[in-house]
């Protein structure tokens, strides 16, 4: 969410990101912002005049009293009327602000100079390439196949349970999944992070605060009957934590590393139905989540970015990293580059994590700040992926099967699979 300040003395520069994005039809929503808090702000300059006008007579009180009792009356009257008065202009007042506000959520973001203009994630623009994808001489299976070879996943008894868009997995491949996220755990508190594990449940104050409603709309699933969300990221809860929070300049930057179960409704999503692991409903993943100061925003979106390639590369997965062009961009984000795996059987790439700079939207709306000699100001909040399996094993079994429809296990990543070098049936 902008600074209706910002945004009132910054209208064309507002306008004009609104266009970039590709949002020309909600272009109105800046001048009725404004004009709304501009009512807001007439509105609140009368109740103060009010409220002194009542206070200035209330503390006279007591000394007319004594002198003119008639006249006293007359005065505690008027101020019984004047505080009337002030209680319906008061609600006019938090209704005009609840509107302003309304109206801020959504606009969106200024995007980073950066960033490509495109209409959609089809103008995204690849950045890098780290590793050359190995091409194998033999077919590679697809990813459930490979996974049933070993007995490794039961995707019949899950929609039996629970419907499409879930699963079992088992043997050794559910002890791979576990194995990358321990890798993943290790790898990132060594690079520096906190661990933690966060609430799989938010207020839906919270999930108002980390993202825009459409996204909240498409993924989120509410508790019948409670005030809570299941999470579809473990972002939400990490950026929740320090909701109405002030820190101090020198505690900053906070970086911390979350793992969590995650569950998404995918409304509209392709994909949901087919036998795979690609688009579902439920999966573990390990965040990283940065809280620093607006100068150095920059500086830890670059590093959290790398962190995501280090860990794939370090498995022997080739990767790119595609940034997103203006129209691709959630309304929070002022950046985002995604990481996308090497899948051998497609012979293309395709997602496995996304990093994003939120600018202050999180904080301004969730009101984290931070302390420094000059005052308060609303910190930078980032986060990216490490690594979301079951989709990661796709990209992991593709690029370590053999001929032999063995598949290799990684050095960093044996002594979390028993000292095992590869996956044999």
């Amino acid at each position: 969410m902008l600074d209706i300040k910002f945004v009132k003395s910054n209208k064309d520069l507002v306008k004009e990101n609104m266009k970039k994005k590709f949002q020309e039809d909600r272009i109105n929503l800046v001048d009725e912002a404004v004009n709304f808090y501009d009512s807001y702000c007439e509105v609140k300059r009368k109740c103060d005049e009010i409220r002194a006008k009542v206070n200035k007579v209330s503390k006279d009180l007591a000394t007319i009293i004594k002198k003119d009792k008639e006249k006293a009356e007359e005065l505690k009257k008027e101020v019984i009327e004047e505080k009337k008065e002030l209680e319906n202009m008061q609600e006019e007042e938090r209704e005009l602000l609840k509107k302003t506000n309304e109206k801020l959520m959504l606009i969106p973001n200024i995007i980073d100079d950066s960033v490509p203009i495109g209409k959609d994630d089809s103008e995204n623009v690849e950045v890098e390439r780290f590793l050359e994808p190995k091409e194998k001489n033999f077919e590679v299976p697809y990813h459930v196949d490979i996974m049933e070879y070993f007995n490794g996943i039961d995707l019949d008894s899950a929609r039996k349970t629970s419907g499409n868009g879930f699963y079992y997995l088992c043997g050794d491949i559910a002890r791979l999944h576990s194995a990358i996220l321990s890798y993943a755990r290790d790898f990132i508190i060594d690079r520096g992070f906190n661990y933690h594990i966060p609430p799989y449940m938010i207020h839906g104050n919270i999930v108002n605060g980390v993202m825009s409603f459409s996204e909240m709309e498409n993924m989120m699933y509410k508790i019948e009957g409670e005030d809570l969300y299941l999470i579809g990221t473990s972002e939400h809860s990490m950026i929740g934590k320090y909701i109405d929070t002030i820190v101090k300049e020198e505690e900053l930057p906070i970086k911390n590393t979350s793992f969590s179960p995650c569950f998404r409704k995918e409304v509209g999503a392709h994909g949901i139905e087919e036998r795979g692991v690609y688009r579902i409903h439920q999966f573990e993943k390990q965040e990283m989540v940065v809280l620093c100061k607006p100068e150095d925003s920059m500086k830890y979106f670059n590093e959290i970015l790398k962190n995501t390639v280090d860990f794939f590369v370090s498995l022997d997965i080739p990767v790119r990293t595609l940034e997103c062009c203006s129209g691709d961009l959630a309304d929070l984000k002022v950046k985002s580059i995604d990481v996308e795996g090497w899948s051998p059987r497609q012979k293309k790439y395709f997602e496995v994590g996304s990093c994003s700079n939120l600018g202050d939207a999180q904080a301004r709306r969730l009101r984290i700040r931070a302390k420094n000699k000059e005052g308060k100001y609303f910190v930078h909040t980032l986060n990216n992926t490490l690594v979301a399996p079951p989709r990661m094993l796709i990209a992991f079994l593709e690029n370590n099967y053999n001929e032999d429809k063995t598949v290799s296990i990684p050095k960093p990543l044996q002594k979390y699979m028993g000292d095992k070098e590869y996956i044999k049936k």
